[in-house]
């Protein structure tokens, strides 16, 4: 704490043993020791008290010659508890290093000196350790310079040994004693300096070793010499620059202070605002000084208070002494009450002689009334303590929501019909919506700088019916959340108990009347104690209990609405108090011990002036309304335990000139006084505003607060007013209130929490420019300092009110207090910042109104950064040898290309953001910039920029440095990349026009960074060259090269200190082509062959030339590194198996990154592809040169080697494929001889389309052709249109390219060390302007403030930095374990996928047969006639379940099959044969039949009377269930009703894409087929129940189906809701009423209901149940059949009032997360984490039933191998999550697998396979051939789980006989240079074993032939022989 000199010697001197009591900041050092002789032998002793002597002996102790003394702790608790803070020990070097040496040290000295400061921490004490207590060790040499180099030595070693158990340290304790020590001939000034030499190496080693944060430094100093040693330069280091501050030896004569007195006053002039420990206080000839103090006093006041020193502590042991000589009892702590005494002090002198000193109220009034205007206004330039806490608030009930989220009970406001109704009827049932948004929160905290959190906790979000019984975990997981993001945040949290938002249920009972709500309090408290107190240190138990009191129980404006002022009121107040103490002595008694916290209350109150001065009756008015407002809670509590006289006082007195009670004030007994009195730690304060008060008149007897209190409420009209009618601002009010708090209450001995103060801006008002506030918050916080400074008041915080914007009570949203603006209008509440948020964070930064010097400290480090690359010495290949990257990855699966893979990066891997200085900065020419080429270029018509759009102001960065480094600071991002506008820099481009406006912004914006820990990555040059350079020429005149490198030399010069990350160039390679090539950007040269060849050159070697001279000149003393960022997307062959493609694909990259990455990674020239090409084509184009400029041997190297680690910018990818284009006009596109296009599947962006697996390519591509070069990836980003903050595709963009660069690292080895994200922000992108969003932060462009906001994606961002990556969530976590004992493995199919024969045996024509014969319907024009023949094939499907060991097979029954025409007037014998044979033959095998009854296949002719829509249908499945149980019912004893009604109603019914097709009435006829199934069900279910059970012991229910669904965003209630939705209206459509309550679900009755009258219908679209019919289907399940595949993203959204369908009732949209792996099916993705969470939903939502899993599987298209990892990977996540809700105490009976064996899937025919066992279609025979994955789920069903591997190998894992034996799929295979498939290459062998076969008989013909003719010619030799050339 900074204190002044009077009030350190107001405590020396008055409390020198005259048993005063004082108090001082909790952070004031209150210094103690060492141990002495005498002390140690007294510790020793005989038993007795420890602190009998606490500093006698003036010999320092040699404390580790003999064990430490046993009495050692209890004598450091003992001056602990006496209020010392902090012990000295010196260390002994002689004893540590009794040989001098480091490496040699005595260790057992090291253990004692340890276990001393153990013993000291663990009485709560801080060591302050001096390094040189002793003398040296004898070995130590004696020369001065060595003596300094021993000493660091020594020091180092010390801080190895002893630095975990200290944070301050001093080197020297004794000047004079360390110098006599030195050599005898040495000067005294010589000896100083080596002391001062020896200080400065222990200072340097401790601060770039071993300071931790919050490590102190210093030395001791003999006060009489200090400022000798200030001044003189070469022992400055002592007290001036190698301190952290100054610590001083002070012996002060009473007799003859004086001079020494006035040589410390001039302290401040040599060093400002310096800090001062009294490290050693003696006084001499002060023995009766108790005569006459303040004297002395005010002597030393006067001497020293001319200038301001800061004093941090000092030596108590003089006052230890005291009071043990004199044995006067201790007082509580040495920091009891000082301000009270300081105060008293202060006005000694005009009080001596007076009349006892006035009531506090009198003693304000008459030190502040006669203030002039000037005076009283006048601003105070200083700062507050250190240690001062910063913070803001908010109220649960006022930004929560999620009020019924979560199992959370309702609360008094959540109640509806409040007496008066809040503002335009709003509730705060979704508020600001904090309950989802901690991580955003907290986020805008960081950015705020906030220090303090103050929060409070939802009572019934913890206990929701109020009482302690049974905690609501997820509000406790919610309150949980937030602490730990707070602390994570370095932020405090302050957690108040009751903000007036009472459990609606304890107020039925009487609320705050009810003695017995303090006994649920009590509970409430305890439960929060125990939970939260590990980590909350501050604790309020009520917030502004008057205006409860006084608004909620008096005038009934507040909730709970009641209007009793004279009863009620009080009596709430009484028993608020009383519990308010039970709580706090709770905390004492049980929790402070252990959490070391502070419990105290928060009171709110205006200040009271009287109206008129002159009347004293107003001046009593005045002091009575302060002792009703706050005197009420706080006399009770601070002084006496009872009200304030006054108060009871006036309540007598209205009462009887009433004549009877207008107010009944309850009694305090004896025993609740003793209660009350000092139940709190702090006082808390909420103050807003203040009041003019008069005498009311006492002219009636109606009840009133003011009529009870006699006083009448005024404002003073010139009192600025606000948008709230009760708050004027009137800062002086604060003032002078907190000093009557002071004297009135805390006096000195508790200190005072400013817990709220703020003032709101209404909706009419600009609602982010709150200037008004600013002003409001400057005045009011300076008062606060005034007080602090000025009148000595003991305040230790100011929090804001509020936080962000939120509900306001009875003005709803009206009033926004917020400092951050909430739109309550969009549904994710997004919150920006206002001007008042970044003027707070400027107050917090410089802890008051002084701006802070900054200290150019050096960044966090980046990284560990290697030796300088080595670049290659040869030249890249043709194609390179990279190319084994295509080879790879490029005939990679699908699948495995896509699969998430989780992860983290290295420890100090570099997260960061971009952006860049013309697209952000604005200001394009102030403060005298000079143009830039874009500035010229936006300018002149004709530009092409979208809607001629500019940078002149962009986002105003120039101006707005506050609002960037609160974004950066709210993204937690390590570093921020940003380039230099060189023209603000050098306005003409040249160093002889250095603009120092332009500097000051960067060196504004780099200490910010700095300040912040985040490194700055600074780009010289993005593109935007002054125009005045451009105009000579621009990059084609070789003078830039020099230009550059001078611009560059002073950025390395000026700013290099603290940037450690220079790049030189951003992307030249769009630079060269679009600037000059195209001419699209500017300077619009449209040269395509030469002039982007030349520019490129030009920059290579301007590259270079900076790169040395940062090497030359920079780089020893700054230790950065350079580079520049290259730009590149991926190319990908359109053919990976032709070569020239595979060429093309590489040159496209050597053409983008190697034209520049190829000189400066490999051997200073241009990439062979590259001059061949060029070349090539300029000499076909018959030029006598390349195009392509030639590097010198010279230059080539200089430019190798120029780059320390590679810089990244890439967004996409490309299809390449090899083309000749033309030859002329000569172009750089043309040359790389190639067309580029997009893959039209790749999602689709405002710019390129995203492919992230290419990024994990070029990744590997770079290390490849590079080396293994650090990386950085410096820009990667998308560009979307939408403005809105919501913005998920942005965050699957970021998720999948940085999951791809985790794979890089992860898997490839490649060294990635950063990333950073493509941008900060919306900005000016280029020629697209503003129309394209690129940034995490929305900015609204249209207002002149550029507002920033975050957008979702910033939040994402956020948790992934984090998490440094994206590390697995532990419920993800692969669980090895077994399923309970006789769990069900079943495996599904259904009678018309898979049983054909669709007109055998009399079997009737169903839906599916009409439906699949109608043209466009099936793809492929697919049917089920014939399907898998499993008609004809009972023996082969009943080996394929064998093949899969599964217990249970489900299968269903087609109803035409048994009755043809659907009526059991049609029976067929045949069909239910076929079902007879079927079970027969799986009783065999030991598999029992699951047979569901219907599954889609309507007979035909029940659809052409009406089918499901038609009520009939009921009685009819009714009849034909019948047939079933009483024919198979013997066999049969699982039993489902219905699959998946969802799917007959919604598609069948509703949009026709399933049988019967019905699409005509989307907006009834699905609810109308859905009510009649729900009630066919219920009749068979009966009908079983009641006529076959007891016969057959079967089980019956249905088989429902449910997607889970997740929100698209979880921090957005209306998501939340909409995914709940999603749910409720699929499964929870049939589900609810079987399992629930026999009818729909209320969401479900109500949004079809309202939207159905909105359409002007005079019902409900969706039928009724009678209640006779809810009894009959409430409960008509055995089990639960559920059905699960995929997890959705479910976002709300508002149909057309118009539009009457089941969608639109729902009101919900669903995306998939492409991170999640597809499958064959559009509908389907993989995502097992949602199927433990639907199953658990199952379990909550309907009490646990017992559940069987029917059908859960996946599908694959096209060519399908055997070897099916897909399905594979899917059962294994998907069984181990159900594994997982077992142990969750689900009640999880079976599990099923769809689907058996492939078979014809609905309306995507035979393209799905879903099976489990390949059917080859194209085989007559339709074999059955197992898959990998049979194979696989066989080893679960033996297993009945997952075997632990870790156990050793499982019998059951051992596979089984039978296998795949041929395989399905094109597997291609490689013949005489062709690929084909295996029956190809087959036939081909054949082919060409006929054709060498005939070719050997042939050959063998002729040599036959050769043979016959050769031995006729031996028998008759012909002529021709002799010829020696043969004719054949």
């Amino acid at each position: 704490m900074e204190l002044t000199w009077n009030l350190v010697f107001t405590v020396l001197l008055s409390f020198s043993c005259w048993g005063l009591d004082w108090t001082l900041d909790r952070n004031v050092i209150l210094a103690a020791g060492p141990l002495t002789s005498d002390l140690l032998r007294n510790l020793s002793g005989p038993p007795g008290d420890p602190g009998s002597d606490p500093a006698a002996g003036d010999e320092d102790a040699r404390v580790c010659r003999q064990p430490l003394p046993a009495g050692l702790p209890e004598y450091f608790s003992s001056i602990h508890a006496r209020g010392v803070t902090h012990y000295k020990v010196f260390l002994s070097w002689a004893q540590l290093l009794p040989a001098a040496s480091p490496q040699r040290p005595d260790e057992e000295a090291v253990r004692c000196y340890r276990r001393l400061l153990e013993a000291v921490r663990a009485a709560r004490l801080q060591p302050l350790v001096a390094l040189h207590g002793r003398a040296p060790p004898a070995g130590a040499a004696r020369g001065t310079r060595a003596w300094a180099a021993l000493f660091a030595d020594y020091a180092a070693f010390a801080f190895r040994a002893f630095g975990d158990l200290v944070e301050i340290w001093f080197t020297f304790s004794d000047l004079e004693a360390a110098g006599a020590e030195l050599p005898e001939q040495e000067s005294g000034s010589s000896r100083l300096q080596t002391l001062a030499d020896a200080h400065r190496k222990a200072y340097e080693i401790y601060r770039g070793n071993y300071a931790p944060p919050g490590g102190k430094f210093s030395v001791v100093l003999p006060a009489a010499a200090v400022w000798e040693l200030l001044r003189e330069p070469s022992t400055s280091s002592l007290a001036k620059d190698a301190v952290d501050f100054l610590s001083l030896d002070l012996s002060y004569d009473c007799q003859s202070g004086a001079s020494l007195l006035q040589k410390l006053s001039e302290l401040p002039t040599v060093e400002p605002k310096v800090k001062v420990l009294i490290f050693s206080l003696k006084l001499q000839d002060c023995p009766s000084t108790r005569s006459n103090p303040a004297e002395l006093l005010f002597s030393l006041s006067e001497a020293i208070n001319k200038e301001q020193v800061f004093t941090i502590g000092f030596d108590v042991n003089i006052f230890l002494n005291c009071l043990s000589n004199s044995k006067k009892s201790l007082p509580r702590s040495l920091t009891d009450s000082l301000t009270l005494q300081a105060a008293e002090q202060r006005d000694f002198k005009t009080e001596v002689g007076s009349s006892p000193p006035s009531p506090a109220y009198q003693r304000v009034w008459e030190r502040f009334a006669n203030q002039s205007k000037a005076e009283r206004d006048a601003f105070l330039r200083d700062v507050f303590p250190e240690g001062f806490l910063w913070g803001v608030s908010t109220g649960a009930f006022n930004v929560e929501g999620g009020w019924a989220e979560d199992g959370r009970g309702p609360s008094v406001w959540d109640r509806p019909g409040l007496q008066k109704a809040p503002k335009g009827q709003a509730t705060p049932s979704v508020a600001s919506d904090s309950y989802h948004k901690v991580d955003s929160d907290v986020s805008l905290l960081r950015g705020l700088r906030a220090q303090v959190y103050k929060f409070s906790i939802s009572w019934s979000r913890i206990f929701p019916n109020g009482h302690g019984r049974s905690p609501n975990l997820r509000g406790v997981a919610y309150y949980n959340k937030l602490i730990d993001s707070l602390l994570d945040s370095h932020i405090k949290p302050m957690a108040t108990l009751f903000h007036w938002d009472l459990p609606q249920a304890l107020q039925d009972r009487g609320g705050w009347q009810n003695e017995s709500v303090a006994d649920a309090f009590l509970d409430y408290a305890a439960f929060c104690f125990s939970t939260f107190g590990d980590r909350v240190k501050l604790w309020v138990t009520f917030h502004e209990p008057w205006v409860m009191s006084y608004a909620g129980y008096g005038t009934g404006q507040h909730a709970p609405g009641i209007s009793d002022p004279g009863v009620a009121s009080f009596k709430v107040a009484h028993l608020v108090l009383k519990a308010h103490a039970r709580a706090w002595h709770l905390y004492n008694s049980h929790y402070r011990p252990q959490q070391q916290g502070r419990v105290g209350i928060v009171l709110n109150s205006d200040w009271a002036e009287p109206l008129s001065p002159g009347r004293p009756e107003d001046l009593s008015a005045a002091e009575r309304f302060l002792h009703f407002m706050l005197g009420w809670f706080a006399h009770p509590i601070f002084v006496d335990g009872d009200y304030p006289a006054a108060l009871r006082a006036q309540i007598q007195q209205i009462n009887k000139q009433c004549g009877s009670p207008m107010a009944q004030l309850p009694e305090f007994t004896e025993a609740e006084k003793q209660l009350l009195k000092g139940s709190a730690d702090f006082l808390g304060l909420s103050h807003y505003t203040s009041r003019l008060i008069s005498k009311a008149r006492q002219d009636t007897c109606i009840p009133s607060y003011d009529t009870i209190g006699g006083f009448s409420q005024h404002v003073d009209p010139a009192w600025p007013r606000t948008s709230s009618p009760w708050i004027r601002v009137v800062p002086w009010g604060i003032r002078r209130l907190l000093w009557f708090i002071s004297l009135e209450y805390t006096r000195g001995k508790v200190p005072i929490y400013l817990a709220g103060n703020g003032m709101p801006v209404g909706e009419s008002e600009n609602l982010l420019d709150d200037s008004l506030r600013v002003d409001y918050f400057n005045h009011y916080i300076n008062e606060v300092l005034k007080a602090v400074k000025e009148d000595s008041v003991d305040v230790r915080s100011y929090i804001a009110r509020s936080f962000i914007d939120g509900f306001e009570g009875p003005s709803g949203y009206s009033q926004r207090f917020g400092l951050h603006h909430v739109n309550f209008n969009d549904s994710s509440k997004p919150r920006t910042p206002r001007k008042s948020a970044y003027f707070f964070t400027s107050i917090i930064e410089n802890n008051g109104f002084l701006t802070k010097s900054v200290k150019r400290l050096p960044p966090p480090n980046t990284a560990n950064f290697p030796p300088k690359i080595r670049a290659f010495t040869f030249p890249s290949e043709v194609p390179s040898k990279a190319k084994v990257v295509w080879e790879k990855f490029s005939n990679q699966p699908k699948f495995e290309r896509d699969l998430f893979y989780h992860g983290t990066f290295r420890d100090d891997f570099l997260w960061g953001v971009s952006s860049s200085a013309y697209q952000i900065e604005g200001a394009w020419d102030a403060d005298g910039k000079g143009p830039s080429i874009w500035d010229n270029f936006t300018h002149t018509p004709g530009s092409n920029v979208k809607g001629n759009a500019t940078g002149d102001k962009a986002c105003d960065s120039y101006n707005q440095l506050d609002a960037d480094l609160s974004m950066l600071r709210a993204l937690k991002v390590k570093a921020y990349h940003f380039s230099i506008s060189w023209s603000r820099i050098f306005p003409n481009g040249r160093n002889a026009s250095i603009n120092s406006q332009g500097v000051d912004y960067y060196n504004r914006l780099i200490n910010g960074l700095v300040g912040s820990n985040i490194s700055p990555m600074v780009t010289l040059f993005h593109w935007d060259l002054p125009q005045a350079l451009q105009d000579i020429g621009g990059w084609e005149n070789a003078s830039l090269i020099e230009f550059f490198n001078s611009y560059a030399d002073f950025c390395f010069q000026t700013f290099g200190d603290r940037v450690k990350f220079w790049m030189t160039f951003n992307e030249p390679t769009y630079q060269a082509w679009l600037g000059y090539g195209s001419g699209d950007f500017p300077p619009s040269v449209k040269d395509p062959g030469w002039a982007p060849y030349r520019v490129a050159h030009a920059v290579i070697k301007a590259h270079a030339r900076v790169y040395h001279t940062y090497d030359e000149k920079y780089r020893q003393e700054q230790k950065g590194v350079i580079s520049l960022s290259l730009s590149a997307h991926w190319a990908e062959p359109k053919s990976p198996q032709v070569p020239r493609d595979v060429e093309a694909a590489d040159r496209m990259l050597q053409f983008s990154l190697g034209w520049f990455a190829h000189p400066i990674f490999r051997n200073g020239d241009y990439p062979d592809a590259m001059k061949w090409k060029v070349g090539n084509r300029s000499e076909l184009q018959h030029l006598a040169t390349s195009r392509l400029p030639s590097f010198t041997e010279e230059e080539k190297r200089y430019i190798r080697g120029t780059a320390d680690v590679f810089c990244l910018s890439t967004y996409s990818s490309r299809i390449v494929q090899h083309t000749t284009p033309r030859l002329n006009p000569p172009s750089y596109k043309d040359d790389q001889e190639m067309i580029e296009e997009e893959d039209p599947s790749w999602p689709a962006t405002a710019v390129n389309r995203a492919a992230p697996w290419g990024l994990r390519r070029l990744l590997n591509w770079i290390k490849e052709e590079y080396g293994d070069i650090p990386i950085y990836i410096t820009k990667n980003g998308v560009g979307l249109t939408n403005p809105e903050q919501e913005d998920t595709s942005r965050i699957f963009y970021h998720k999948t390219y940085i999951n791809e660069a985790l794979k890089a690292y992860r898997l490839d080895g490649v060294d990635l060390r950063g990333y950073a994200a493509w941008s900060l922000m919306d900005n000016f992108e280029w020629l697209n302007g503003y129309t394209v969003k690129f940034g995490l932060h929305h900015v609204n462009f249209s207002q002149e403030s550029r507002p920033r906001t975050a957008r979702v994606s910033a939040r994402y961002y956020m948790e992934v930095i984090t998490n440094n990556g994206m590390p697995q969530p532990r419920e993800d976590e692969f669980l090895y374990g077994h399923f309970p004992k006789g769990f069900i493995w079943s495996v599904a199919s259904a009678a018309y996928q898979i049983e054909g024969a669709w007109r055998a045996d009399g079997k009737g024509l169903s839906i599916w047969d009409m439906y699949s014969h109608t043209p466009l319907n099936i793809e492929n024009n697919d049917t089920g006639d014939v399907a898998c023949d499993s008609y004809h094939k009972i023996a082969e499907d009943v080996a394929a379940l064998q093949y899969l060991g599964v217990s249970h097979y489900r299968f269903s029954i087609s109803w035409s099959r048994i009755l043809p025409d659907g009526t059991t007037a049609s029976f067929s014998e045949a069909g239910l044969n076929y079902y007879v044979r079927l079970i027969d033959a799986l009783l065999a095998a030991s598999i029992q039949p699951q047979v569901t009854i219907y599954h889609w296949d309507l007979p035909q002719a029940l659809q052409d009377v009406g089918g499901w829509e038609n009520e009939t249908i009921v009685q009819h499945f009714k009849a034909y269930a019948n047939v079933l149980f009483q024919r198979l019912g013997d066999k049969v004893k699982f039993w489902i009703t219905l699959n998946e009604p969802f799917v007959i109603a919604y598609k069948g019914y509703g949009y026709g894409t399933a049988a019967p097709g019905i699409s005509v009435r989307p907006g009834t006829g699905p609810y109308v087929a859905g009510h009649n199934l729900i009630k066919a069900h219920a009749e068979a279910w009966h009908l079983y129940n009641d006529v076959y059970r007891s016969r057959q012991g079967g089980m019956i229910s249905i088989t429902i189906s449910s997607d889970w669904a997740e929100p698209r965003d979880p921090s957005n209630q209306e998501d939340v809701e909409a995914a709940r939705r999603y749910v409720q209206f699929m499964g929870g459509w049939f589900a609810h009423p079987v399992f629930k309550n026999g009818d729909y679900h209320e969401v479900m009755k109500t949004r079809v209901r309202d939207r159905s009258l909105a359409e002007g219908l005079s019902k409900s679209r969706l039928p009724e149940f009678t209640e006779s019919e809810k009894r009959r289907i409430n409960g008509t399940y055995d089990f639960f059949g559920f059905n699960h595949y995929t997890t959705v993203l479910a976002y709300n959204l508002d149909y057309d009032s118009g539009i009457s369908s089941f969608d639109a009732d729902r009101g919900v949209a669903s995306i998939p997360d492409p991170s999640w792996p597809d499958s064959g099916s559009s509908w389907l993705r993989m995502t097992p984490f949602g199927f433990r969470r639907i199953l658990n939903w199952l379990k909550e939502e309907y009490n646990n039933p017992p559940i069987y899993v029917t059908e859960n599987g996946v599908s694959q298209r096209g060519e399908v191998s055997l070897n099916d990892t897909a399905r594979i990977y899917y059962l294994r996540s998907y069984i181990n999550e159900a594994l997982k809700a077992v142990q969750d105490k689900v009640d999880l009976r079976g599990y099923t697998v769809w689907c058996v064996i492939d078979n014809f899937e609905w309306a995507t025919g035979f393209s799905e396979r879903f099976g489990l066992h390949f059917v080859n279609y194209t085989d007559p025979s339709l074999p059955r051939i197992p898959k990998a994955s049979a194979k696989f789920y066989a080893s679960v069903t033996r297993c009945n789980g997952f075997p632990d591997p870790a156990a050793g190998p499982h019998p059951c894992l051992q596979p089984n006989d039978a296998g795949p034996t041929i395989s399905p799929s094109r597997e291609e295979v490689q013949f005489l240079g062709l690929a084909l498939g295996t029956t190809e290459a087959q036939t081909a062998l054949y082919t060409l074993f006929a054709l060498v076969l005939l070719g050997a008989c042939g050959v063998g013909l002729l040599l036959y032939k050769h043979c016959k003719h050769s031995r006729q010619g031996r028998t008759q030799p012909d002529p021709g022989e002799l010829s020696p050339i043969s004719s054949f």
